[in-house]
């Protein structure tokens, strides 16, 4: 039998168990594989709108420096690579910064760099810039490239943002023809089903996983902006 420890007073069910759930753990992994190269086949994406977004200077405190405005083509800085988008929810209906979305993005904050190797990345919300850079400061966010989008139908597009302004997170890749053409990838939300609210993105966070290694799992707890 496959040794997972080399503890030696394990009880024969605890052996038994854990060797069930190794077995189902590897086959696990290996249908997530599956998913992902179904995932990478998906056909063409249809084309998108060059949308504009709202962004600052690249030092948050850089105080009262002037605005500009940066279209999503240009996000995307060379034809092979991929752009992420992370639909932060804030802004509009959502006045506040949304507590599992800033969990999400506390992450992101801490691998950018090595995501930067392979594909673009960039943060957009809702909320005016200046709303935006705040959050960011108080959360310690320096790696990420913060886009507000409150002007634009982007949100509205993609499926983050509904017709009365209510919010939603979301993730999603655009690739670049060629000849310049903008296309959408993938988009994912946190909705998968009526009976599956909160779990279409969990992949995205390693704070669930880890949970879920423990005997009590991840529960009924929720993340906070305070503490």
């Amino acid at each position: 039998m496959w040794r997972h420890t080399r503890l030696t007073d394990e009880s024969a069910d605890y052996l038994e168990a854990r060797e069930e759930l190794r077995l189902a753990e590897l086959d696990l992994m290996r249908h997530r594989e599956q998913v992902a190269a179904q995932r990478r086949a998906l056909p063409q994406g249809p084309p998108v709108d060059d949308y504009v977004f709202i962004e600052g200077p690249a030092d948050l405190d850089a105080g009262d420096t002037p605005l500009r405005e940066v279209t999503l083509s240009e996000l995307v800085t060379a034809p092979d690579r991929p752009l992420i988008v992370y639909h932060l929810m804030y802004g509009k209906l959502q006045t506040d910064p949304c507590p599992m979305c800033t969990l999400w993005i506390d992450g992101f904050n801490g691998i950018a760099h090595h995501i930067s190797r392979n594909a673009d990345f960039v943060i957009a919300a809702a909320a005016d810039l200046p709303a935006l850079r705040q959050h960011a400061r108080n959360r310690g966010w320096h790696r990420l490239r913060l886009l507000s989008c409150g002007d634009s139908t982007f949100k509205y597009d993609l499926g983050s943002e509904d017709k009365d302004g209510g919010q939603d997170s979301t993730i999603s890749v655009f690739t670049r023809d060629s000849d310049g053409r903008l296309r959408h990838f993938y988009s994912a939300h946190p909705r998968m089903a009526d009976d599956i609210g909160e779990r279409g993105i969990d992949l995205l966070a390693p704070v669930w996983h880890l949970l879920d290694l423990t005997p009590q799992g991840r529960g009924d707890w929720y993340p906070s902006l305070d503490y």
